[in-house]
């Protein structure tokens, strides 16, 4: 099964090659035992960072050719994220947007405020850049600041891989934010995609997903999927 857009395809590569995208016997934050884990704090050189901002410009100038202000990364993560893809959207698609992170705590010298770069005006049209979103925690606290800072629009977030796993409820961690905020979320890849592209594939020589893994992973989808 291919899949239709060929950044995704190269974005699975590079994680494997970046050993951000690992297979094994893991447990989640959570306390769910997973045979794959995905480790942003992986990626650790310019070659890597200006890649993998090239592959959230892709997936941000797919679904949103328009409609965005501002590119915000929430700290600490997704802040060299929200850089990386501005950066990227500039260099190859002519778009300059603003971008902007938060502090973990209030400066109460200098300017003061919580948000360094860009300061976010009413009428704003925002999207969150973050990696792997679990439970969504990240987000929401995003959102709630962005209540004090101004009267802005989160249009979309956007995340490298979507788990598809239940969050609180029965739907997904990224469904139950699309329905409790309105917002577009908008994954450059979802585990399906790495199981279908990855299957008894060979990268670099080895397979990372031959069919005992692809069975684990199934069984864990089947177990904590979205329904």
């Amino acid at each position: 099964m291919l899949m239709s857009h060929s950044y995704k395809e190269a974005f699975i590569t590079f994680m494997v090659r970046s050993g951000v995208l690992t297979f094994g016997d893991f447990t989640t934050k959570s306390g769910r035992r997973t045979p794959y884990f995905i480790n942003t704090g992986n990626y650790k050189t310019g070659a890597q960072a200006s890649q993998l901002g090239d592959y959230y410009a892709a997936c941000i100038q797919e679904h949103f050719p328009d409609g965005v202000d501002c590119l915000f990364g929430p700290a600490y993560k997704g802040i060299p994220l929200a850089v990386a893809a501005a950066s990227s959207l500039y260099r190859n698609y002519g778009r300059d947007l603003p971008y902007c992170f938060n502090r973990k705590e209030a400066k109460d010298h200098g300017e003061g405020g919580v948000m360094v770069g860009y300061k976010p005006q009413d009428g704003d049209r925002v999207a969150i850049v973050e990696d792997v979103v679990t439970a969504g925690t990240a987000v929401r606290e995003s959102i709630a600041l962005f209540q004090q800072v101004a009267d802005v629009s989160i249009r979309a977030l956007f995340v490298s891989v979507d788990r598809m796993e239940r969050g609180t409820r029965d739907c997904s961690t990224l469904d139950e934010l699309r329905e409790d905020y309105g917002i577009t979320v908008c994954p450059i890849v979802t585990v399906r995609e790495i199981i279908a592209f990855l299957h008894n594939r060979e990268v670099d020589g080895k397979v990372y997903i031959d069919d005992a893994v692809k069975a684990r992973m199934e069984a864990y989808l089947a177990e904590y999927g979205a329904r």
